[in-house]
């Protein structure tokens, strides 16, 4: 609910923004939490206006052709958010769903993501209406180059640094990062996510499922509890959902459900990783396949179901709102005591009414899945330094920042009076540092 320091801008807000759900249920999110702060800092109003509208908004053409010799058109974005700490960061998504409410939403939850890994990495996010799925490696590359061409006029290691998010993998960033070099002749950390051999980082690929289970461990411990000998379901079943559940396991938990955007699978025996990452890193099919060689495992169609599941920990790691009122009502009476969000914004806000009323254990999106955008960072050190770091010296690290983070989010929580509310938590914690920032600078 929004009160009385933020209500006149929100409405603003929603009049410029009208036709993006998306964008305004997060800047809802936030100018909630943030409202009592302006008690405090009377001279943060004017951040607070300025941190929601985008300091540069690029929508462009991309033009490729397929293997039919067809010219096909997509749509490109780009949004540079705000550079008050850092230089933007963010993903690059290829889904068909992208649009510009979609880039909008997620670029401002960067912003405070990324002031929350304490990194000196501002918020931006990017991405194009173009669906990798059932195009041939061919394809990808010449929509990639067609990408990068436009996109290498506005990014730089020190200006813009792009990263991955959904369709967007190693074979993505490879293709995106040979025809930066083409055509800017710079040879520099402007992507993260890289490949090894030219400049990746180790631990990124399981930084984001990492780190989710490292903050959710957090929680719990600070409640006295842990997530061994706990039933987990994870959503989801690409790079987060997958380290997300071979962490979980490390730590003695069970996990007996993944899913994809067809449906779920549900293995009471506790899921063969490995068969996993067969199927969708090496083969790259679809979940289903795992039923055929797990003779107690079950394959539903549909995604919903997976949230009826009994567990004591849900982890959605799939696409934003993918937990609504109704599932998460069916995780409290199933005895779930704690929810982490590995995707962005995977719960509705009545589902996070849900939760906090019912005392589940909640740790929101912008805190939780922050572990992959933290160890970008690392690479874009990695990269300047000309250095590369082992696995164990990046996680160590990787585990350090997730528990900076526990911290930030919880004395925030306790200071302004809602202590364990962790959303509240994580959007005052991330606004001060940028709205510190952005006062300090004049850019308000």
């Amino acid at each position: 609910m929004l009160l009385k320091n933020t209500s006149a801008i929100f409405e603003t807000v929603k009049k410029r923004n009208q036709n993006e759900p998306e964008f305004l249920q997060a800047v809802e999110e936030v100018l909630a939490s943030i409202d009592p702060v302006l008690d405090n800092y009377p001279e943060y109003e004017n951040v607070v206006k300025s941190i929601i509208e985008p300091e540069r908004m690029i929508i462009f053409r991309v033009p490729w052709i397929d293997d039919n010799g067809t010219t096909q058109i997509n749509r490109g974005f780009r949004v540079q958010f705000n550079s008050a700490i850092g230089p933007y960061k963010g993903g690059l998504r290829f889904h068909p769903s992208v649009n510009g409410s979609i880039i909008k939403f997620l670029g401002f939850e960067q912003i405070f993501k990324n002031s929350l890994t304490g990194l000196p990495i501002g918020g931006g996010k990017g991405g194009s209406d173009f669906d990798p799925k059932g195009k041939s490696n061919n394809e990808i590359m010449r929509f990639c180059q067609s990408f990068m061409t436009e996109l290498s006029k506005y990014i730089g290691s020190s200006t813009d640094v792009p990263a991955g998010d959904i369709g967007v993998g190693a074979r993505e960033i490879g293709y995106l990062y040979g025809q930066y070099k083409r055509i800017r002749g710079l040879n520099e950390g402007v992507l993260t996510g890289k490949g090894l051999s030219y400049g990746g980082s180790l631990t990124r690929t399981e930084a984001t499922g990492y780190g989710l289970i490292y903050l959710v461990e957090e929680i719990l411990k600070h409640h006295n509890k842990s997530i061994k000998d706990k039933t987990v379901i994870i959503s989801g079943s690409g790079n987060v959902a997958i380290y997300a559940t071979q962490k979980a396991m490390e730590l003695g938990a069970k996990v007996v459900a993944l899913s994809d955007s067809n449906g779920y699978i549900y293995d009471p025996d506790g899921i063969d990783l490995d068969a996993v990452k067969t199927i969708k890193e090496v083969e790259r099919k679809r979940i289903k396949e795992y039923v055929k060689n797990h003779p107690n495992a079950k394959y539903h169609d549909g995604c919903k179901g997976i949230w009826s599941i009994k567990c004591d920990v849900a982890l959605p790691c799939a696409t934003q709102n993918e937990i609504d009122e109704e599932s998460a009502s069916l995780l409290v009476a199933n005895g779930c005591i704690a929810v982490g969000e590995g995707a962005n914004m995977p719960s509705t806000p009545e589902a996070i009414e849900v939760y906090q009323k019912n005392n589940i254990l909640f740790a929101p999106a912008k805190a939780a899945n922050a572990g992959g955008v933290a160890v970008s960072a690392l690479e874009m050190s990695q990269n300047s330094m000309r250095l590369s770091w082992s696995f164990e010296e990046v996680d160590e690290k990787l585990k350090e920042i997730m528990k900076n983070i526990f911290v930030r989010i919880s004395d925030a929580a306790k200071e302004y009076g809602n202590e364990n509310n962790y959303v509240l938590g994580a959007n005052i914690a991330g606004f001060l540092k940028v709205a510190e920032a952005m006062y300090a600078q004049g850019t308000v």
